[in-house]
Parts: C-alpha cells; structure tokens; sequence
C-alpha cells in the first residue's frame, strides 16, 4: 500500500526531476522520488552489511 507524504525539495531538484519526466524516462514525479528512495535505501543496507564484514 502507497502511503502519501509532503516533500520540499529546492527548486533545482524539480527542475531535475521534470526533466527526466518529460524526456519520458519516468511517468511523474512521484516515480521518480520513488525510484531515488528506492535506490538510496538499498545503498544504505549495502553499505551497513559491508561494515558488518
């Protein structure tokens, strides 16, 4: 289940963002924060696993 949240991200960022929409490399937005969360989430436990090591 999705759960909605409130994001401020600088201006910078979402021009960022909108662009990887429009040139079709993701559906929205949300998609894209998704994937960033996604991606930074599994580096975090790869890293913690490594320094386990």
């Amino acid at each position: 289940m999705l759960k909605a949240i409130t994001v401020h991200l600088p201006e910078a960022y979402l021009k960022a963002i909108d662009e990887l929409v429009q040139k079709k490399l993701y559906p929205n937005r949300a998609e894209v924060i998704r994937m960033a969360v996604r991606d930074l989430i599994k580096e975090e436990i790869k890293e913690e696993i490594t320094l386990r090591t």
